[in-house]
């Protein structure tokens, strides 16, 4: 058992959340008993989840002193960090700003892995970002892009992914060659309007300062003083990877995210982004970051979802492979 008394009884009351809300939300992440008496927790059960929690409640105090607001899947986020790193400090995570939007809003890495993919797009010209979806990839990797822009290290940002869902058929669909792409590209026009006003947004793309392309646009071109992003990476060939990574011209930044588990190119294709985390782990210049369940932060059932399709996957694969071993 463990008294955690707080000095400020209304950051106190902003760390507890609305009707205790985040105590709750704590207690299920560490497996603890929280009683609230005021402004002191009396925390009970397993020494070790005692100790976890104690450290995760003065961090996140400090965050809120800060003037930082907890977000319900920040306190998930802060008990896996702090379980894999008791060391850890969740300041560096939470604080390290990446960029305020047009709303004011705060966008900065909530994990671990987000961290490092930070890092690593400030310290290396050309990122793999690998990972399960509401890991942030993309989401970050636009802010990062924005970013950038904004303080002047780049002159453009190109945004492009393959529309390889609309294979062969993409000329029976109804409309122009915009109307036809737009929908592949949506993905990033969402998280573009999520971070700039619209009429900021259309202004740039307008002035081609923001270039939104399919994969294909960016043959035979190459693209200097440039943010690019490659999204969907797991859907590119192995030539289409191969083109897009000689496109990047000097002072140029390339990240590429894409999601291995979920590859929609024929059968036999191989996928580029597989291929390139194959062969080019070596590359100095390079980074690869890895994502994984723990990292969602989207709703905390996504990561259940995600969780429950991988375990049907291990068990039909588990299933299939007794099967031919029972065959032989």
């Amino acid at each position: 058992m463990k008294e955690i008394t707080f000095d400020d009884i209304a950051m106190a009351r902003e760390l507890f959340g609305h009707h205790n809300y985040n105590l709750a939300r704590i207690s299920e992440a560490t497996g603890v008993k929280i009683d609230n008496r005021g402004n002191t927790l009396i925390v009970k059960g397993d020494a070790e989840n005692v100790l976890l929690t104690e450290k995760m409640l003065s961090q996140l105090y400090g965050l809120v002193q800060e003037k930082f607001s907890i977000h319900p899947s920040d306190i998930e986020t802060a008990a896996s960090a702090l379980r894999n790193d008791s060391s850890c400090r969740l300041k560096n995570i939470f604080l390290d700003t990446i960029l305020i939007t047009s709303r004011k809003k705060n966008i900065a890495p909530r994990n671990l892995n987000q961290k490092l993919y930070v890092e690593a797009a400030r310290n290396n010209d050309i990122v793999f970002a690998i990972g399960p979806a509401g890991t942030g990839k993309t989401y970050l990797a636009m802010a990062m892009a924005i970013a950038a822009l904004t303080k002047g290290e780049v002159n453009r940002i190109v945004l492009t992914r393959p529309a390889v869902e609309a294979g062969e058929a993409l000329g029976f669909l109804p409309g122009d060659l915009s109307e036809k792409i737009n929908p592949y590209l949506r993905p990033l026009y969402d998280a573009l309007h999520d971070m700039l006003s619209i009429d900021r947004s259309r202004e740039l793309i307008d002035q081609g300062i923001i270039e939104i392309a399919p994969l294909a646009f960016m043959r035979g071109r190459t693209l200097n003083n440039a943010f690019i992003i490659l999204d969907e990476a797991q859907n590119t060939t192995s030539e289409q990877m191969k083109m897009f990574l000689t496109r990047i011209g000097y002072s140029s930044r390339a990240l590429v995210t894409g999601d291995i588990t979920q590859i929609d190119l024929p059968t036999g294709k191989t996928s580029g982004l597989v291929e390139a985390k194959n062969i080019l782990q070596d590359v100095q210049g390079l980074k690869f970051i890895f994502f994984n369940n723990n990292d969602v932060v989207r709703h905390r059932l996504v990561s259940r979802i995600i969780d429950a399709y991988d375990k049907d996957l291990r068990n039909k694969t588990n299933t299939s492979s007794t099967k031919k071993m029972n065959k032989k």
